[in-house]
């Protein structure tokens, strides 16, 4: 149909709120696995002392 406006099922704002939700989960569980590598690192090299 001509001049109709395309009614789409997605919400963009929600969608991209969403995403950038699970980029900073993303994110903070990265921090955390970098951290205790970090750690196990460190008590590795007490350990060897």
């Amino acid at each position: 149909m001509q001049n109709y406006v395309e009614s789409s099922n997605v919400d963009a704002v929600s969608e991209i709120t969403a995403l950038i939700v699970a980029q900073r989960a993303y994110e903070m569980n990265s921090k955390v696995i970098t951290t205790a590598d970090d750690m196990l690192q460190t008590t590795s090299q007490l350990a060897r002392a």
